[in-house]
């Protein structure tokens, strides 16, 4: 028996291979399927079966692809119905991979055909549960991304409630936890850092599987805190339903080298946005003006999928050399299909033209420091509401990067803003998307909050995030 996870860490996604006599499942696969292909190839193995635990709202799968590469069946748990061929798998049913058994436990509530996968070893033995979004390390998955249903975030929590105590904690405590994602994902509230697990040790430190708990009280807790989703996620969702260009399509139409002139063209005549994914440093020195900033070098496919609204939207790309392929790929994860290439040469071609570069002022915290001790500052803080209540600059203005597009309006064109973040990565997206949209009296502040709080600047007392 070979069971291998493959993490990503810019989505906390963790899809997985299971190997058994030549025999393969694979369980979430992403959107770029080659991997899955080798691995099983360098095995001798045949790809069987492509387990998905439900209809992904955070990332497109690969699922598609691979079932027409490989002839694998797709298998989705009870009630699933796409416009592709999948085996739609009945409560309880088990499937065989070489000497495996996988056992589908059909456990809705994060959406309504959520499946958790049971693997009995060659001697039936439970040994392992892929939980989807069902069950996290700390954590379970939110009841509010079902396609088209009128059930509410209620009734899908209650079902959630259902689906924990009747199929997953009954399971023996040794049975280990393999889920969809870990911390950094939008698919919960407080997930684990770690991403593999053990029953007994989730029915004793998650909040959602506590014995005593009633199901209002689950229900109260689940959605208690629970941020609206992402609005990307009903869009991949739906894709992951209905289908999709093949990656191979996406990658040849996406990953085109442009003279600077060609680029140019593009972006002026095709309303293509001009996406820089090169680091914070190298946009702040220079870039194409009106360009969007959001690094490779940090969460950058689901901060795509926050703040670009237009999933068909065209993008043209500023990336480091040799970077467009990755560019491209990791843009199709989150379903933006619709690169038309990117700047060849990088950014010294685009100057070497002659054409136009802006710059972004940026000061060290201890500049900023000096600065606030003769002057009264605008001071813009670009983190997410909870860093932010946790603490702040005393009189910072607030503006979470999450939710820049609807309320730009409450940040002024004449005034000057000194913006920061954690660390530096989100501020320069958001004095990216600021400065594009006409706000041009912007400094960022290199190092972030984590930087400040280093220097003697007055912010407010520190309360814990999880008594928030």
């Amino acid at each position: 028996m070979k069971i291998e996870q493959l993490y990503t860490g810019c989505l906390a996604q963790g899809a997985y291979y299971i190997e058994s006599e030549g025999e393969v499942a694979i369980i979430d696969p992403l959107r770029e399927i080659q991997q899955y292909v080798d691995k099983a190839k360098a095995n001798n193995a045949n790809i069987k079966y492509i387990l998905e635990t439900h209809f992904h709202a955070d990332f497109v799968s690969g699922h598609v692809d691979l079932a027409k590469e490989t002839g694998a069946t797709i298998v989705f748990g009870p009630g699933a119905t796409t416009e592709y061929d999948i085996h739609t798998a009945k409560d309880g049913e088990e499937l065989k991979v070489g000497k495996l058994t996988i056992k589908v436990l059909h456990t809705p509530g994060h959406t309504l055909e959520s499946a958790t996968y049971l693997l009995k070893d060659e001697n039936g033995k439970d040994h392992a549960i892929f939980s989807g979004d069902t069950l996290f390390l700390g954590d379970v998955g939110r009841p509010d991304l079902a396609i088209k249903s009128d059930l509410t975030k209620e009734d899908l929590a209650g079902m959630l409630f259902d689906s924990l105590r009747n199929k997953i904690m009954p399971l023996a405590d040794d049975v280990i936890v393999y889920p969809a994602h870990g911390a950094g994902s939008a698919c919960g509230k407080n997930l684990s850092k770690e991403t593999v697990g053990i029953l007994g040790e989730q029915k004793q430190t998650n909040y959602a599987l506590r014995a005593d708990m009633t199901k209002a009280e689950f229900i109260k807790e689940v959605l208690d805190g629970i941020a609206p989703p992402p609005q990307y996620f009903a869009k991949n969702a739906m894709m992951n339903k209905m289908g999709y260009d093949t990656f191979e399509t996406v990658l040849k139409t996406g990953n085109v080298p442009l003279n600077p002139n060609e680029f140019e063209a593009l972006a002026n005549h095709e309303s293509a946005l001009v996406l820089d994914v090169r680091t914070q440093a190298d946009f702040i020195k220079g870039h194409i003006p009106n360009s969007i900033f959001i690094g490779l070098n940090g969460g950058f496919a689901p901060w795509v999928g926050a703040l670009i609204k237009d999933i068909k939207q065209p993008i043209v790309l500023v990336v480091p050399e040799g970077k467009s392929e990755e560019a491209v790929t990791r843009l199709s994860r989150v379903g933006y299909d619709n690169t038309l290439g990117y700047l060849e040469g990088g950014i010294e071609a685009w100057k070497a033209e002659g054409k136009d570069i802006e710059t972004l002022e940026s000061v060290t915290v201890d500049e900023f420091a000096k600065r606030a001790k003769t002057e009264t500052l605008n001071i813009l803080d670009v983190r997410k509401e909870g860093e932010y209540v946790s603490s702040h600059i005393v009189d910072a203005q607030h503006l979470s990067l999450d939710l820049i597009n609807e309320k730009m309006n409450e940040v002024s064109k004449d005034k000057t803003y000194y913006v920061h973040c954690a660390g530096g990565y989100r501020s320069v997206i958001a004095a990216s998307i600021l400065k594009a949209r006409g706000f041009h009296n912007l400094i960022d502040v290199d190092g972030g909050f984590a930087a400040i709080k280093q220097t003697d600047i007055e912010t407010t007392d520190f309360v814990c995030p999880s008594t928030l």
